[in-house]
């Protein structure tokens, strides 16, 4: 597993993350990750985290690195999971859950809420994220904020308020707060 991203920040910061050379797997680039930390205030104390389409999972050791309680990893490729598992125990996390699921079928089986969310799908499905957001209401807690990585321009869903948006390269990215489903 040659494959490595560097934590930029945090407790762990320095440690490098491996994960497996799996077709659409592409870390969040550390300039990007840079930017979204910033955008959170740096730290995550006390926070529960949620990686919904993990990959690298480079966002999910980001928090615990800055001090998230706990995060949720999600990934439908087992070879991920067992990388993202491996790093775990490499660097003595012991508050990441790893799950091998899809991110709908993780969602309709949980019932955690959630803090912070990091979403960063598969480019070459679109329609995707508009699915989860169809579902992930009723795993955030007001307040909630949604990191999103995307393709193309990315609009503000129902319930949530804009904070950030940025672009680098060809990644757009935002960052969101939950105010309410019924909110606009």
């Amino acid at each position: 597993m040659g494959n490595a991203v560097r934590i930029i920040g945090g407790d762990l910061r320095g440690r490098s993350v491996h994960f497996p050379d799996t077709a659409g797997l592409r870390p969040t680039p550390d300039r990007v990750r840079e930017t979204l930390f910033n955008w959170l205030g740096q730290r995550l104390d006390g926070q529960i985290c949620l990686d919904l389409f993990a990959g690298s999972a480079a966002l999910a050791f980001e928090a615990i690195s800055r001090g998230a309680a706990h995060v949720d990893t999600v990934d439908v490729s087992e070879d991920v999971c067992a990388a993202i598992r491996a790093n775990c125990a490499k660097l003595g996390t012991t508050n990441c859950h790893v799950s091998h699921s899809s991110a709908l079928d993780f969602l309709y089986r949980n019932s955690r809420t959630f803090d912070v969310v990091f979403l960063d799908p598969p480019f070459a499905e679109k329609l995707l994220i508009e699915n989860v957001f169809s579902v992930l209401s009723s795993h955030v807690a007001i307040g909630c904020k949604i990191y999103v990585e995307s393709p193309n321009k990315i609009e503000s869903p129902q319930g949530f308020r804009e904070i950030k948006t940025a672009k680098a390269g060809r990644v757009h990215f935002g960052l969101w707060e939950y105010l309410d489903k019924d909110e606009e």
